[in-house]
């Protein structure tokens, strides 16, 4: 589909209340919300085009509607702003950081603590030359909405038995990007995780070793803060 701009504007409209609000979106809530300087039934048609395109599903009837895969892949790729991090977190960042290089051997551990807090996610921070790797912040994961299920429970339970052979796999892929990637659903490499999102980038050390941060979360993870977080976090860790 070629999107033309209200097609974008609602998309994104849609897009930023689910990660809000975490259910359904109607047109009516966009309408109320948002001045588009369109009619509800134009809204309305235009959601249904994007449900048609694949940009939007309906999980049942009489529902509103939710970003598919594709949907998300699309506002990351074309939509989204950048974030910028508060000056409250870039200075927590960096005290923490002052501290962590002062206590080497705890970094890793430390810095999945620290960026799990931050981004309310599952994190994961470790050096790959080592293949140590650490994951901090599962409680964050069991807390949403979209996991409060039995079933969502298992999966999650699933993910964490196949991560560090899944970290690992993934590590050798990135060892010659320098680049953040941001995996959605079923782009995700971390096994079983075909229901969440994912934003990781390698980082350089100071002594020379290759490092990794990660955050897993639900598909309607605040994306452009995440991606800011671990951008931040790596100028930090790589001095």
């Amino acid at each position: 589909m070629n999107m033309e701009n209200r097609y974008e504007l609602i998309l994104s409209s849609v897009v930023k209340e689910y990660v809000d609000l975490a259910i359904p979106i109607s047109s009516s809530l966009i309408c109320e919300k948002y001045e588009f300087s369109l009619s509800p039934a134009t809204i309305r048609a235009v959601m249904l085009d994007l449900e048609n395109d694949g940009y939007l599903y309906q999980p049942h009837t009489s529902a509103g509607r939710i970003p598919t895969d594709k949907g998300f892949r699309y506002f990351v790729d074309v939509l989204m702003s950048e974030s910028n991090l508060t000056k409250c977190e870039q200075k927590s960042l960096q005290v923490e950081t002052l501290k962590l290089k002062a206590q080497n051997k705890m970094l890793a551990r430390t810095t999945a603590k620290l960026l799990s807090a931050m981004s309310g996610n599952l994190a994961i921070s470790g050096i790959i030359d080592s293949e140590e790797y650490y994951k901090s912040g599962l409680q964050n994961l069991l807390t949403q909405p979209e996991f409060s299920s039995l079933d969502s429970v298992c999966k999650i339970a699933e993910i964490v038995d196949y991560l560090d052979e899944s970290i690992e796999n993934l590590s050798r892929e990135l060892k010659n990007k320098s680049e953040i990637e941001v995996f959605i659903g079923k782009e995700n490499p971390i096994s079983k995780a075909d229901e969440c999102s994912m934003v990781v980038s390698k980082y350089n050390l100071e002594s020379g070793e290759k490092g990794l941060l990660a955050i897993i979360g639900p598909k309607r993870m605040k994306y452009s803060h995440n991606v800011s977080l671990i951008e931040y976090l790596k100028k930090l860790l790589g001095g």
